[in-house]
């Protein structure tokens, strides 16, 4: 990480926790209050790697059951847990690194400082689940349902090509369900057609990425960097762009809607 970008993640992670400290409205995805995340329910595995390799092996290519398994701490670096069902599982600082989830059920999952970097997780649901300060470098995306919540979550170089992370507005009887990515680390990410209408993405770190097509309907965007970014056909319908910095953007001209979004005066253009 440059520098600048180093200089520029801290600032925006500063101001995060003003904004923070402000107090937006809770949603259903604010689940610490009540909530120890010291406990041995959140630190601790009730299983280790070879049992999981043992229903790997017993599930003979079919997808393997782990829902609800605490499974924090575990090293699950490189496992083909395509399809799997881990739907509210725990998993916090576990390693994941290398790991197939194609296809694979998250739901309600906890993932916080998980070690995700260079994870296949093409079509997977992330449904409510909390992945704050992951790491999800060069991770793949592509096709994923997204609702989940990782904010200062490292996603540099990820593909999120076409994900369905746009908020479900026929279903919020307990609060916005959304993609949450406060202050995380975008930088050179592909989101081309993505979707992260109603997203949160204040003071995310978007220097160069591909937002080809991408809706960004309605999105949070304030204090976001764009620096360089590709916005071909991007669209800023009733964004808030608030002290967004867009520095040498490409295709500009091409994006959609981005002069009529909240507060595109006070976009920084240099």
């Amino acid at each position: 990480m440059s520098h600048l970008r180093r200089v520029l993640r801290k600032t925006s992670i500063a101001a995060a926790t003003i904004l923070a400290s402000i107090g937006p409205p809770a949603g259903a995805q604010d689940m610490f209050d009540h909530i120890d995340l010291n406990s041995p329910a959140m630190t601790t595995a009730e299983m280790t790697r070879a049992d999981i390799e043992a229903l790997i092996a017993e599930a003979g290519g079919g997808p393997v059951d782990l829902q609800g398994r605490r499974l924090s701490g575990l090293d699950l670096s490189a496992l083909d847990l395509r399809q799997a069902n881990l739907a509210n599982a725990r998993l916090n600082n576990a390693v994941l690194q290398g790991t197939d989830l194609s296809g694979a059920r998250l739901d309600q999952a906890w993932l916080l400082n998980a070690n995700l970097e260079g994870a296949k997780l093409t079509g997977a649901s992330l449904f409510g689940t909390q992945a704050r300060n992951a790491n999800l470098v060069a991770a793949d995306l592509t096709e994923a349902r997204f609702a989940a919540d990782m904010r200062s979550a490292d996603l540099t170089g990820a593909r999120l090509d076409r994900l369905r992370g746009g908020a479900d507005m026929r279903n919020q009887s307990m609060g916005l369900i959304r993609a949450v990515l406060q202050s995380a680390e975008l930088a050179g990410a592909s989101l081309r057609d993505a979707d992260l209408s109603r997203a949160d993405l204040r003071f995310a770190d978007l220097t160069e990425a591909d937002l080809t097509g991408a809706s960004l309907a309605g999105a949070e965007l304030a204090g976001a960097v764009f620096d360089r970014a590709l916005l071909a056909d991007a669209d800023f319908a009733d964004a808030d762009l608030a002290s967004a910095r867009m520095v040498d953007v490409r295709d500009r001209d091409r994006a959609r809607n981005l002069t009529k979004a909240r507060n595109a005066d006070r976009i920084i253009e240099r």
